[in-house]
């Protein structure tokens, strides 16, 4: 793991604040998210990343908005969020691929669109991935590669992949470029 910046510690620190203010043992907030106790320690002490999909499970599992997770302050607004092109905030919780949140603004929206960009990569070099809920992906740029447990799928423009993110899933981009993708949790 490269060396956590303040941003890193500060989400590290937010989150093992609110397990704190909650009263809950790693083993409590492992059994609400489905995490091993291993985890949560690793991402409150930065020892490792903090997987996106890890934020919106502990926000959601705690009423806390993601958004307040990641930036320290809640979102404010309640009837519509505009966010222009490239303005998401950027979200590097994990290395393997981009994030740009786009209800950052938005008051505990239910359900946490991103813009996300996948490398291209060997599949020896895939982090996979599983959580709480459900993820639909629709496929802007580029072609990608899906893999949900032992099935793969390849994405091209405009399709689209929704699934229980229960399911051991990891991706990347084919041919060598980038592929740029929505992606829905919820």
């Amino acid at each position: 793991m490269s060396h956590p910046t303040s941003f890193d510690r500060d989400i590290s620190r937010r989150i093992k604040d609110l397990r704190d203010v909650l009263n809950l043992s790693p083993e409590d907030l492992s059994g609400r998210l489905g995490v091993p106790a291993e985890d949560v320690l690793a991402y409150e002490t930065g020892t490792r990343d903090v997987p996106v999909s890890y934020l919106y499970a502990l926000a959601k599992a705690t009423g806390v908005d993601l958004t307040a997770l990641i930036t320290g302050s809640e979102a404010k607004l309640h009837q519509y969020s505009l966010v222009k092109k490239g303005d998401g905030l950027s979200v590097t919780r994990r290395k393997a691929y981009k994030y740009q949140a786009l209800a950052y603004r938005f008051n505990r929206p239910a359900m946490e669109p991103f813009i996300v960009t996948v490398p291209p990569r060997e599949p020896g070099e895939l982090e996979f991935n599983q959580h709480a809920g459900q993820e639909f992906i629709f496929l802007l740029e580029g072609r990608m590669e899906v893999m949900l447990g032992k099935e793969t799928e390849i994405l091209e423009p405009r399709d689209s992949l929704y699934f229980s993110s229960t399911i051991p899933h990891a991706m990347r981009a084919l041919d060598g470029k980038e592929a740029v993708f929505l992606d829905v949790i919820i």
